[in-house]
């Protein structure tokens, strides 16, 4: 069990689900020198298939780059 489980937190730690503005856009998977961002949104193209050295740096820029796609929606809609 105890060797399972270690495993299963491996497999966790190696890719994760990326979120911004509320919504599910791509998975962050381990790849050599960092992480590696697929996108799953169209939206977020800009950065798919980029590696980032850091999962942190990775969600980081996601989550400018929906703040960003966020104020020009808005933008848009007050004109």
């Amino acid at each position: 069990m105890g060797r399972e489980r270690a495993r299963i937190e491996e497999v966790i730690m190696d890719r994760f689900v990326v979120e911004a503005e509320r919504r599910v856009v791509g998975i962050a998977i381990r790849v050599p020198g960092g992480f590696r961002f697929v996108a799953s949104d169209p939206e977020f193209h800009s950065v798919d298939r980029k590696v980032f050295r850091r999962a942190r740096l990775l969600v980081s820029r996601v989550a400018e780059l929906g703040r960003a796609l966020r104020a020009r929606r808005a933008e848009r809609r007050g004109r």
